[in-house]
């Protein structure tokens, strides 16, 4: 999830997976696969590299597996 505002400065949490295109139109316009649309006050390469951020975050997490008894 990464951490977006609406133009009334309302913070919301959207699922960057469902991300299926942006534009600035001239504020940044999210559109997602199951057709909702969200203006935030971000630009596109801040949504970007806040969803580029959020992987990297995840994608380094340790693997843990259970050790047979």
């Amino acid at each position: 999830m990464i951490k977006l505002t609406r133009l009334n400065d309302e913070v919301f949490y959207l699922n960057s997976d469902i991300i299926e295109q942006i534009e600035e139109v001239p504020h940044t316009v999210i559109k997602t696969v199951n057709d909702h649309t969200y203006v935030v006050t971000e630009t596109a390469a801040e949504v970007i590299e806040a969803i580029v951020n959020f992987r990297k975050q995840y994608s380094q997490l340790p693997v843990i597996t259970k050790k047979g008894k």
